[in-house]
Formats: C-alpha cells, sequence, structure tokens
C-alpha cells in the first residue's frame, strides 16, 4: 500500500490512501492546533480499534448481541524512557453475557493485526530521493 504525506501548515502532516485522507496535528503544548489527533494517538486508537473489529466478528458470527459491550484502552507511560510501558485493554461485557464466551472475546481481540505486527515489527528503511 502506497501512501503520501503531506504537510498541512503548522504542526499538521496528512496522510493520503485508499481515497482517504487522515489528518493529524499535534497539542497546543507542543506547538500545535490541536484540530486533530496527534499521530500517536492515532497508533493507539489503531490498537483499540483493531481489537474492537475482531471482538464485533467474533459477536457477529455468533449472534451475540454487542449492545453494552465496550472495550477500554489505558496506556501506562514511562516517564524515564518516554514511551508506553504497558497497554491494558478491557472488554467489558454486559450482566448476563455468556461466561462461555469471555475467554472466546480475549482470543478474538488478540488477533488484533496492529497487534501483532508490535510482536513481529516489520524492518524500517527511510532513504531521500529528489522529486
Amino acid at each position: 500500500m502506497e501512501m503520501r504525506v503531506s504537510f498541512q501548515g503548522n504542526k499538521k502532516v496528512a496522510a493520503d490512501f485508499a481515497g482517504f485522507k487522515v489528518l493529524t496535528d499535534q497539542p497546543k503544548d507542543d506547538g500545535g492546533d490541536e484540530t486533530a489527533p496527534s499521530p500517536f494517538q492515532l497508533f493507539l486508537a489503531s490498537l483499540g480499534t483493531c481489537a474492537g473489529f475482531f471482538v464485533l466478528s467474533f459477536c457477529q458470527k455468533r449472534n451475540i448481541s454487542t449492545e453494552g459491550i465496550e472495550l477500554v484502552q489505558t496506556a501506562q507511560w514511562d516517564p524515564e524512557k518516554h514511551l508506553v510501558s504497558k497497554i491494558l485493554l478491557e472488554i467489558r461485557v454486559p450482566s448476563g453475557f455468556p461466561e462461555k464466551y469471555k475467554a472466546s472475546l480475549i482470543s478474538a481481540a488478540n488477533l488484533c493485526a496492529v497487534k501483532r505486527h508490535l510482536h513481529e515489527p516489520p524492518r524500517f528503511e527511510i532513504v531521500t530521493r529528489p522529486s
């Protein structure tokens, strides 16, 4: 997949791919206008929404209502390393949710391709070329 990244003024950066345009910005504290999520916030959101997709698919395949199901993701920050040290993903289910499916929901969330790429990250190659 090819993605074209362009600069949109101040701290805004956009990515165009597959007919979509994703805009990012930085918080005001970092000199941005805070008009869009930061790239790192989008990265974290991609983890939660990817896991959510697999939970949703699991439920849909079994005709299980998703009403009252939500995923709550919390990132714990390591201030010394300036990195996230742990991501907790809670799958909150309503009372009466079938007990026999709870472990399977966790297994479904673990199928997330974004998460799997963190376990086996791709190699990065960054080059410059004339326009």
